[in-house]
């Protein structure tokens, strides 16, 4: 087994999830730092995780050959004194796989089904089964007076349309108040100015000036949150009571979308 006494990672930790899972797991992440110290190497969405950086030796892709081991029964692979999973394990056969390679194992269920409570929360109450202290992350809020829009295409949730979006910018600016368009990488905005970013570091520092961030229910709302962003969030199909931005204010409209009207009164309520 890899021993921390060496002074290298004793510990992998495993969070397969996105951006707004990786940003609601952070007082977890927190927590482990405080326990364990810095000993866990991170695998999992490397750009994401990257943005996390400081409670980890080191970070890795997930989809890179090195780690094919903890989904195969390849005969070369490596060990570990503790290995943390933060993700969803329904059938447990992930855990039976992972324990075989690893002293410890410690799973967190990475957010809860029919009860409605919110993913940090669910989180931090798991903590205390490995003798682990729960410890909140707590966020400086940045003032600003703009308000940034983020619209998305639709996949698998449901999303206010891209063109009201464009309709409470129109309203916004007609009204003296400073809104911006930020542009998702799969998104056009034809004959409209909008930010649009690469790298999340760089979206950080576009973050860094404060303001009331505006989508529907996503990963970049979690992401404006952590970075001191008041997120404005509109939810359709999934329990905002579980999947809240820290901090936020929630607009839910599970019968009927809202109006242009009513977006731009609550971002403006929310100035």
């Amino acid at each position: 087994m890899v021993k921390d006494d060496s002074g290298h990672s004793s510990g992998l930790l495993i969070h397969p999830g996105g951006l707004g899972d990786v940003c609601l797991s952070e007082s977890t992440l927190l927590s482990l730092k405080q326990h364990f110290g810095t000993t866990l190497e991170a695998v999992g969405t490397k750009p994401v995780l990257d943005m996390f950086r400081l409670y980890f030796t080191g970070v890795d892709s997930i989809d890179r050959r090195t780690w094919v081991y903890l989904f195969s029964d390849s005969s070369v692979c490596r060990t570990w004194q503790r290995i943390i999973l933060i993700g969803k394990d329904r059938t447990g056969t992930f855990r039976e796989r992972v324990s075989r390679l690893c002293d410890e194992l410690i799973f967190i269920d990475m957010y809860p089904e029919g009860q409605p409570v919110h993913v940090e929360e669910y989180q931090l109450e798991q903590l205390p089964r490995y003798g682990i202290a729960p410890v909140r992350k707590e966020v400086q809020a940045k003032t600003g007076k703009r308000i940034i829009l983020y619209p998305e295409k639709p996949y698998k949730k449901k999303k206010w349309p891209v063109g009201r979006f464009l309709e409470v910018y129109e309203k916004l600016t007609s009204l003296g108040i400073e809104a911006v368009l930020m542009r998702p990488p799969d998104l056009d905005l034809p004959a409209v100015s909008a930010r649009a970013f690469e790298l999340l570091a760089d979206i950080a520092a576009f973050f860094s000036a404060g303001g009331i961030f505006f989508s529907n229910d996503s990963g970049m709302a979690h992401f404006a949150a952590r970075c001191g962003l008041r997120a404005a969030t509109l939810f359709q199909d999934t329990n905002p009571l579980i999947w809240r931005p820290k901090g936020g204010l929630i607009l839910e409209c599970a019968e009927a979308p809202p109006s242009v009207d009513e977006v731009a009164d609550f971002v403006m309520h929310a100035l």
